[in-house]
C-alpha cells in the first residue's frame, strides 16, 4: 500500500467530514476513495472514521492521526523537492501540468522562462486535462498545473485568473468565412467540436450553456481533447470549432462578435513553496505574453481562491 498517497485521501476527507465532498475535491468517484480509506484502516488497525447516515465524524484515532498526516504529507513533499534538487544542477525540479491545448509556442516559452528563472526550475511538463490535474495535485503527483474553470477543486491555491476569448474556426469554404467576425446566433445549428465533458466538465458544460443563451444550439456535439483532431474535423466541414486564432489552410478563423466566450484559466498548486509560486509566477507571465490571456477583472472581485495567492503573482 502507497501509505503517504492514502494519507493524503484520509486528510482531504478529515477535512472536509463528508465523502462525497471529499471525493468532488479530489476529482475523483466515492466508492474507489471510501475503499482506499478502508484498507488504510485495516492496514492501521484502527477506524478513523465514525460514519452515520447524517454524518461522517473522526474517532479519537482518527484525531490523533490527522496531525500526524498532514506532517508526513509535507514531509513527503519536502524530500521529493530535495531530491531533485540533488539529482540535478540545484536547479529545483517540477512536476507540471498543462491542458492539451495549451499551444507549442507557448509551452515552448514556458519551458524557456521557467529555465532561466533566478534560482532556475527544471520543469517535467505533462499534458493533462483539468480534471486529471486535480486528481494528481490532490494525490501530489504533480506540484502544480494549468487549469481551466469552473474547476470545481477545493484545497488548492491559485494565482490571478486570465481569460481568453476564443473566436470560431471554420471550414475554408463556409459561406460565414466571407464575414469578418461572427455571432454565435449565425452557427444556426452547426455541429460543434468541443472540450470532452469528462475532461473538462465545468468548460464544456459553460461554453453550452453560453452558447445557448446567445442563440447557438449545436445540432451534434463532437468531442475532441487535441488541437489536430480538431482541426481535422473542421477541415472536412463535419463540425466548427471555437479557439485561439490559428492559421491552417483549410481552416478559416473569425472573432465572435462581442466576445460571448470567456475561457478562464489559473496555475494552482496544492503545496506553498519556493519554487512552485515562482513556477506560478513566470506561468502568468507567459500565458499573458504567449497565449493571448488577459487578466480577468470579474475574478479579482470574486477571488476564486481558497487561501490568499502568493505576492508574487499579483
Amino acid at each position: 500500500m502507497d501509505l503517504i498517497r492514502h494519507l493524503r485521501l484520509f486528510v482531504v476527507v478529515a477535512e472536509e467530514l463528508h465523502f462525497g465532498n471529499a471525493a468532488a475535491r479530489l476529482g475523483m468517484a466515492q466508492p474507489p476513495l471510501s475503499q482506499r480509506v478502508k484498507r488504510l484502516e485495516e492496514e492501521l488497525g484502527v477506524r478513523l472514521f465514525d460514519r452515520s447516515s447524517r454524518q461522517v465524524r473522526l474517532t479519537e484515532a482518527g484525531r490523533l492521526l490527522l496531525a500526524e498526516a498532514r506532517d508526513l504529507v509535507a514531509r513527503a513533499d519536502r524530500v521529493r523537492e530535495l531530491m531533485a534538487r540533488a539529482g540535478g544542477d540545484g536547479a529545483a525540479g517540477l512536476r507540471i501540468g498543462v491542458p492539451p491545448d495549451l499551444g507549442g509556442a507557448a509551452v515552448a516559452a514556458l519551458l524557456a522562462a521557467l529555465r532561466e528563472a533566478d534560482p532556475p526550475l527544471r520543469p517535467a511538463l505533462t499534458e493533462m486535462c483539468t480534471a486529471d490535474q486535480v486528481r494528481a495535485l490532490a494525490d501530489g503527483e504533480l506540484d502544480g498545473g494549468v487549469i481551466r474553470h469552473p474547476a470545481g477543486a477545493a484545497g488548492l491555491t491559485y494565482g490571478p485568473m486570465l481569460v481568453q476569448h476564443p473566436g470560431v474556426l471554420l471550414p475554408a469554404d463556409d459561406p460565414l468565412a466571407g464575414f469578418s467576425s461572427v455571432h454565435l446566433a449565425d452557427l444556426a445549428t452547426r455541429p460543434l467540436v468541443l472540450l470532452p465533458r469528462e475532461s473538462e466538465p465545468g468548460l464544456h458544460e459553460e461554453t453550452l450553456t453560453e452558447c445557448r443563451r446567445h442563440g447557438y444550439v449545436p445540432g451534434e456535439v463532437h468531442p475532441a481533447a487535441h488541437p489536430q483532431f480538431t482541426l481535422g474535423l473542421v477541415m472536412s466541414g463535419t463540425a466548427v470549432a471555437f479557439g485561439p486564432r490559428v492559421e491552417q489552410p483549410g481552416v478559416v478563423w473569425r472573432p465572435l462578435l462581442g466576445d460571448p466566450l470567456a475561457w478562464r484559466v489559473s496555475v494552482a498548486w496544492r503545496r506553498p513553496g519556493p519554487a512552485v509560486e515562482e513556477f506560478g509566477a513566470v506561468a502568468v507571465r507567459v500565458l499573458r505574453e504567449n497565449a493571448g490571456m488577459t487578466d480577468d477583472g470579474a475574478a479579482r472581485a470574486r477571488r476564486i481562491a481558497h487561501r490568499p495567492a502568493s505576492g508574487l503573482l499579483a
